[in-house]
């Protein structure tokens, strides 16, 4: 009992410096302070140096003390205030001779990067770089500086922000009720839409104060769904109680997920190409056009064969919805009216469809159709009237550590999926500046799926769908005349959007009898919108498509008139057939729980099956270079 306390009181620890980090707490001191001003106290009087004698080039002998001055001045607030000065005493030291004053140089350049200027800040990097990697640690430097312009960059762009809201709040409901519907069916009504809505909502309230990249944002996926599915009949095979075994995979997950984020292990994510990156975003397109159709498919099955009328009304509203939604989205590049009206349009429009859509299905003449709507229960109520609190001591201990076993299943699949999903994010095509922190990002997630497990809650992972939405919600386009291209102008990277979209969704429990009125055919007809606009900047979709073209049509830079066109469609064709391999393995029921493994053999294939077959100058012309 006592090792788990000092666990329990280590992994405390832990948390608290992390958050000490970001918030730069003042409360304590540890001392600093003191021995601060006794040693400007002491270097003052015996060298009689201040602010404005740094310029002046001090004795070879004495740059060790400089250099400890330096850091002093730094400390106590007066570096960034010493301008030219100081940057005539740094090319001094640049032009001295040893390696030791080399070395002062590159101390004093990063203390300036990291702009550490909190005595308290100083002394929670010391802990936190002895239980953490230096990875962690930048991460959590580098996403510091920019935690309160996180927040604060939102209520600058009010008008993009505002919209932007609105559209990602019914984006992310829309897979959180069909996903919650899926799950009551395939655990007999454990786990149910108010469920997915509150996981959905707090975890994603949580992701936003936590992670490391706030354009990013955690949802339920149908990877998740199918190793809940899977771990569902294999407890029911074997006679377990679900909720427990359930909550010990979680706890299990978590401690993984912390120990692989404080270890510094996402630098092992570079190995995972633009190859992979293709894959797995087709992956998860073709994902939500086929549950789009599926349900589309289901009015057609379940209507009378005499009377058709009902599923074709209803397949008119999702593509009406999608073609609706298609048409807002890129108005902002057409030609008509100003910049102002079109962004307006393309801001406020993805709403407006949908609310009109809904509205529509109210009026006596489509009513008569019976167009089927939402199944939300009336009032907030948990799957089976359950406890929040699962009972995680009713199994035995034999249990509880059988239960670290498909934890690591789990942990390779969030893991994979997490950091694939960020690294899209973080594509340099986005134009995002504020920097990523993928260690950061596991470790908060790992600190969100031990809670959600305690209480029974789904299981949230990165949602590379709705994450590329939000990036593109809040990136501002023109039209460049020269180029004859829409081009980025700017991202507004903020914290704000995803914390308030999960907060709607969190209390939209408290609006279940409203959901009753939303269409599912309009829901469908989202579904179909964001797995096309996933599709957008795949290279490995368009070279599908350019595989047939006519080669004088295409551009200059095309690998097509780069290579031959053969080599590029044999590395098309393998991509293709690791897709179909992919979505094989996802819809198999037994196999589905061994999924992260098949995710990570596509990274073998590309490192080192294809270098084979293909040359270095051959993958870069395929925009997937080797990653050194």
């Amino acid at each position: 009992m006592r090792s788990i306390n000092n666990r329990l009181m280590c992994l405390s620890l832990s948390l608290t410096i992390v958050i000490a980090c970001f918030t730069r707490v003042d409360a304590l001191n540890l001392g600093v302070s003191r021995l601060q001003t006794n040693f400007m106290r002491k270097w003052s009087t015996r060298r009689k140096l201040s602010h404005s004698t740094l310029s002046i080039p001090p004795k070879k002998n004495d740059a060790k003390q400089r250099l400890k001055l330096k850091k002093c001045s730094s400390q106590t607030g007066q570096a960034s205030q010493l301008g030219q000065s100081s940057s005539k005493y740094m090319d001094y030291l640049d032009n001295l001779s040893g390696k030791k004053f080399r070395s002062y140089r590159k101390q004093i350049k990063i203390l300036a990067e990291n702009n550490t200027t909190d005595p308290l800040t100083n002394a929670m990097d010391n802990m936190l770089t002895r239980i953490s990697s230096k990875q962690m640690v930048a991460d959590v430097r580098r996403r510091r500086r920019c935690y309160l312009s996180d927040w604060t960059d939102a209520f600058k762009k009010k008008r993009q922000v505002i919209p932007a809201i609105l559209f990602l709040y019914f984006a992310c409901l829309s897979p959180a009720v069909s996903f919650g519907t899926i799950a009551s069916e395939i655990t007999n009504g454990s786990i149910g839409i108010v469920e997915f809505l509150l996981s959905s909502g707090l975890s994603g309230m949580a992701y936003s104060v936590l992670c490391g990249q706030p354009m990013s944002f955690v949802a339920p996926t149908g990877l998740t769904l199918a190793f809940i599915s899977g771990l569902f009949s294999f407890c029911s095979i074997k006679n377990v109680p679900f909720f427990p075994v359930y909550s010990w995979v979680g706890l299990w997950t978590s401690l993984y997920m912390i120990m692989l984020g404080l270890s510094g292990s996402s630098k092992w994510i570079r190995y995972c190409t633009r190859f992979t990156d293709e894959i797995f975003n087709g992956l998860l397109s073709l994902n939500f056009i086929y549950e789009g159709f599926l349900s589309l498919r289901r009015n057609f099955v379940l209507a009378d064969p005499m009377n058709l009328t009902m599923p074709f009304v209803a397949l008119g509203m999702a593509l009406s919805t999608f073609w609706g939604y298609m048409t807002v989205t890129a108005f902002q590049a057409s030609k008509f009216f100003n910049q102002k009206v079109r962004n307006a349009i393309k801001d406020f429009g993805p709403v407006t469809v949908f609310v009109l859509m809904s509205i529509f299905n109210l009026h006596p003449w489509c009513r008569k159709f019976g167009v089927p709507t939402l199944s939300v229960p009336s009032h907030f109520q948990l799957a089976g009237g359950r406890k929040f609190l699962i009972p995680i001591l009713s199994v035995s201990w034999k249990v509880k550590l059988l239960c670290s076993f498909p934890a690591l299943l789990l942990t390779s699949l969030f893991f994979m999926d997490q950091n694939i999903s960020v690294r899209i994010v973080n594509s340099p095509d986005n134009k995002l500046k504020k920097g990523d922190a993928y260690n950061l990002d596991m470790f908060a997630l790992g600190l969100i799926t031990g809670a959600v497990s305690l209480v029974g809650l789904p299981w949230m992972c990165g949602a590379t769908v709705q994450s590329m939405n939000h990036v593109r919600a809040m990136t501002e386009k023109a039209f460049n005349e020269e180029t004859g291209e829409v081009e980025i102008v700017d991202v507004t990277e903020t914290r704000t959007t995803g914390f308030v979209i999960h907060a709607m969704i969190a209390s939209t429990v408290c609006l279940l009898p409203l959901l009753r009125f939303v269409p599912i055919p309009v829901v469908s007809g989202v579904f179909l919108f964001l797995g096309r606009k996933l599709m957008t900047g795949n290279s490995f979709l368009s070279r599908i498509r350019d595989s047939i073209a006519e080669k004088n049509r295409l551009p200059e830079h095309h690998p097509i008139q780069v290579m031959n066109r053969l080599k590029m469609n044999i590395f098309t064709l393998v991509q293709v057939m690791c897709l179909v391999g992919l979505w094989s393995f996802k819809n198999n029921p037994t196999m589905a729980i061994f999924f992260p493994s098949v995710i990570g053999l596509l990274m073998v294939i590309r490192s080192f099956m294809l270098p084979k077959f293909f040359s270095e100058k051959e993958l870069e012309i395929l925009g997937d270079p080797t990653p050194s």
